[in-house]
């Protein structure tokens, strides 16, 4: 399951836009400080095929693939030293797949601003300077436990501290984990610290109801230097759409020209930030979805969907969505000789439908 950790200044909406996101009902105040234990929600993801396909095979159960949310208190400038409460609960998305940054760009002189004003790049260094700083202690320690076995010359111990000096030139320098050239060896000793600067980061822009360009603009062009995808939305308005009915939410998002609603626009910038692809299982009386990064073997994804499939792979026979729809049946594909036999290193693509044949 795709797993996303929130971060931001406190005060910038980050639990109005978890709760946006995740349809919960975490508490948001006026307020430094106000999220003090980590909010969690595990919400599906739509996709318009899953529904299709079960309609199709006349499926009883259809799974989406999940993503989950982990929003942690705000970060504040020298929460590396103590300050503030975010620091304490970075260790709860250093094992998330991405981070969501969260960067106030609205005016509203009733909610106040741990920094004064609104000033989305300055923010947003705010942030990314104690991510940096986090990582830098992490890095630090572990070099300090390598030492004894450095001064021995434990051949792991070297290879180990090639990435930690490394790591520690970039971070004290002011550059993330995420720049640093690794080696294969070196990359699979930062995998293993955890790093939050490691993590690739989508910005998003809370904008107020009228969009407020300016700073948005501003960060849109801090996103463009960092080389980081950005969305911009309203989490006032987004939390208010997920409040709404089916109905009522689809004339409300047409009023306002809105295509997309905030979730599922985070998603798509996510899926393509982390270069993941959808695929899907029909067995039995369920069809599910499920996510992968571009590129699984076909015997990887075998393994997600279970581990004897993995061990027992012997083939899978694959079509595209978009052609099995076409059929109207998997039989009708498979007549038509455009249901593939395909082996344990064939890569997935997007919209795959899947058959895992396997020895028991």
């Amino acid at each position: 399951m795709l797993e996303v950790g929130i971060v931001g200044l406190p005060n910038v909406g980050k639990s109005t836009v978890f709760n946006a996101l995740a349809g919960a009902q975490a508490k948001v105040s006026n307020f430094p400080f106000c999220t003090i234990e980590p909010n969690r929600a595990v919400v599906p993801i739509a996709d318009p095929r899953l529904d299709r396909l079960g309609d199709l095979a006349d499926q009883e159960q259809r799974v989406p693939a999940r993503i989950g949310f982990v929003d942690i208190a705000g970060l504040v400038k020298g929460a590396s030293r103590g300050e503030g409460l975010g620091n304490r609960f970075l260790g709860h998305i250093r094992e998330v797949d991405a981070l969501l940054h969260v960067v106030r760009c609205f005016g509203d002189e009733n909610v106040g601003h741990v920094e004064g004003d609104v000033a989305p790049v300055r923010d947003a260094e705010i942030v990314d300077t104690e991510l940096m700083l986090a990582d830098l202690e992490t890095v630090e320690k572990r070099r300090e436990a390598n030492a004894p076995r450095l001064r021995a010359k434990e051949p792991e111990a070297v290879k180990e501290a090639g990435a930690l000096d490394k790591l520690a030139a970039a971070l004290g320098a002011g550059r993330p984990a995420r720049s640093v050239a690794l080696s294969a060896e070196e990359a699979e000793v930062a995998r293993g610290l955890h790093l939050l600067t490691a993590k690739p980061v989508l910005l998003l822009a809370n904008v107020g109801e009228d969009g407020e360009a300016g700073p948005a603009a501003e960060l849109a062009a801090y996103a463009q230097a960092q080389g980081a995808p950005m969305v911009a939305l309203s989490g006032r308005l987004e939390a208010d759409l997920s409040e709404m009915d089916e109905e009522e939410r689809r004339e409300f998002m047409e009023g306002l020209s809105l295509t997309a609603a905030g979730l599922e626009r985070v998603i798509g910038a996510s899926f393509e930030m982390l270069g993941l692809i959808t695929f899907f299982t029909i067995v039995g009386k369920e069809v599910r979805a499920w996510t992968a990064p571009r590129g699984t073997r076909a015997r990887e994804a075998a393994g997600q969907v279970h581990s004897d499939m993995e061990r027992g792979f012997v083939r899978a026979e694959v079509v595209g969505c978009d052609t099995l729809l076409e059929c109207g049946s998997w039989e009708e594909a498979h007549g038509r000789g455009l249901v593939r036999s395909e082996g344990k290193e064939y890569a997935l693509e997007d919209g795959d439908v899947v058959r895992i044949r396997f020895a028991a």
